[in-house]
């Protein structure tokens, strides 16, 4: 009985041991590699391809298969905040749209302002009658003066311009409006026309009073104003379209009387400076310096037609605490090929502003019919984003391509974020995080020859194939 006893104590005790030894030795699965979906829409320069989705790509940590050309995504080092992209609603692009048929203005708007096309977020709209527009008006034109600004009125505008933003509203209610007068009311000139001259300094009260009109009645109508430019192209005057010299110190009073004004209204509308060409940052400078006037001052605009990109660049590391935004840039016949036109835009205005800075990239005229027009003067053969033909039939120009491929993707309030490349520098690109956490990158190929590319971000990668001359948008959704 004792034997037995002993005989079972050491089979347990066996048991026991043989148990502990199992749970010592047993291993972990390894963990699943991590995967980010991404899904892929490129435009060719042949046309073969137009905001095209492309087959889905798969970023994956076990990736191995890295190439001599990759980009490298880090979205720990942020930069500026994103307002939009777009274009000017002028009064000839309002007047094309408004009038197509009911049907074919419907299916206009949609392309241009919903999720369904390219989203257009943000409308610089001039003040007024622009080199655009079915003829010359601003919101006062009184024989002698109207001190009072008695006589103003937006009633001009809501012939064609508010109806149409109010159907593209019904599509985004968020986009952004930015109002540019390229003129006062004549009777404030020293010429006594809209088209050249200056402001007379004795209305300058009264023109910031004007402002505030505008901005007040554009709200009245549920169309927030969020940013106004205090003259489209201040160094710039002719007798032919509505233009207006101002000197920087003018505007300096301007800033001066407007600002006080938008706090005392608690109109939250932001002041943007300059609205002219890259070529000349001293403008901007001189207002900037004046303390004074910095402080109303939310940042400077550019137009593309001289000088070179980086200064954007110049601007904001002299006042890092304002911001950047690019207005203006046209597409005309002056430039045809339709390739070349991306690659140029893409590494100027697209990629090229937003990495010098720029908070917005808007283009001039939405839409134009195929004689350039209607036109008010000044440029005679500019093109459109669309161009509507007399029949109603609509032509999507390479630079709905170009807005979309932004617009379409990179949320209002995204950050640009930090990229990397190494390799072939014919690959150009930026990327975005967008509020929602996705990222958004956008790769241009100036090169005639397709480019396989590793695409790096989180510890994460693949390869990817950039067509010879096109541009692609990658969006990189949130971890499965």
């Amino acid at each position: 009985m004792t034997k037995m006893f002993l005989y079972t104590v050491i089979i347990l005790l066996v048991l026991i041991q043989m148990g502990c030894t199992s749970k010592k030795t047993t291993t972990t699965e390894a963990s699943d590699p991590t995967q980010y979906l991404v899904n892929m829409f490129t435009t060719t320069g042949s046309k073969t391809k137009l905001l095209e989705k492309q087959d889905d790509l798969v970023l994956t940590s076990d990736f191995t298969n890295e190439l001599s050309t990759s980009i490298t995504i880090d979205d720990n080092i942020t930069y500026q905040e994103i307002d939009g992209f777009g274009a000017a609603l002028t009064e000839s692009s309002a007047y094309l749209i408004y009038n197509l048929p009911a049907e074919q203005r419907n299916q206009v708007i949609r392309d241009l302002f919903s999720n369904e096309g390219i989203g257009i977020n943000f409308i610089r709209l001039p003040m007024g009658a622009s080199d655009f527009a079915l003829n010359n008006y601003s919101y006062d034109d009184v024989t002698g003066e109207d001190l009072t600004l008695s006589q103003f009125s937006i009633e001009r505008d809501r012939a064609y311009v508010i109806p149409v933003l109010k159907a593209a509203f019904t599509y985004n209610n968020q986009i952004k409006l930015m109002g540019s007068p390229w003129s006062a009311p004549a009777w404030m000139k020293n010429n006594k026309s809209m088209n050249g001259g200056s402001l007379k300094d004795e209305y300058i009260d009264i023109y910031g009073d004007y402002f505030i009109k505008f901005i007040e009645a554009y709200k009245e109508e549920g169309l927030p104003i969020y940013a106004v430019t205090l003259q489209n192209e201040p160094l710039h005057e002719t007798g032919s379209y509505p233009t207006m010299k101002m000197s920087a110190n003018q505007q300096i009073k301007l800033i001066k009387n407007l600002g006080p004004k938008l706090a005392e209204r608690n109109l939250d509308t932001k002041i943007i400076i300059y609205d002219h060409n890259w070529d000349n940052r001293t403008y901007a400078f001189t207002i900037l310096n004046d303390n004074n006037a910095n402080k109303y001052v939310a940042g400077t605009a550019f137009h593309c037609y001289a000088g070179s990109v980086d200064s954007q660049s110049k601007v904001h590391n002299a006042f890092p605490d304002k911001g950047i935004w690019f207005t203006e840039c046209s597409g005309g016949q002056w430039a045809t090929n339709f390739s070349e036109n991306i690659s140029w835009n893409m590494e100027n205005i697209f990629i090229g502003s937003i990495n010098n800075y720029s908070k917005s990239v808007l283009l001039w005229n939405i839409a134009l019919d195929k004689d350039h027009g209607p036109k008010n003067g000044g440029c005679q053969d500019c093109r459109g984003v669309i161009t509507i033909k007399p029949d109603g039939s609509v032509v999507r120009n390479e630079e709905y391509y170009m807005i979309g491929h932004f617009s379409k993707f990179v949320l209002p309030q995204a950050l640009r974020i930090e990229t990397k490349l190494q390799g072939n520098q014919n690959i150009i690109n930026t990327a975005f995080r967008n509020p929602d956490g996705s990222i958004v990158l956008v790769i241009h190929n100036k090169g005639a020859l397709a480019q396989d590319i590793t695409l790096k971000y989180n510890g994460a990668a693949t390869n990817v194939t950039i067509l010879g001359k096109s541009t692609s948008t990658l969006i990189i959704n949130k971890e499965e």
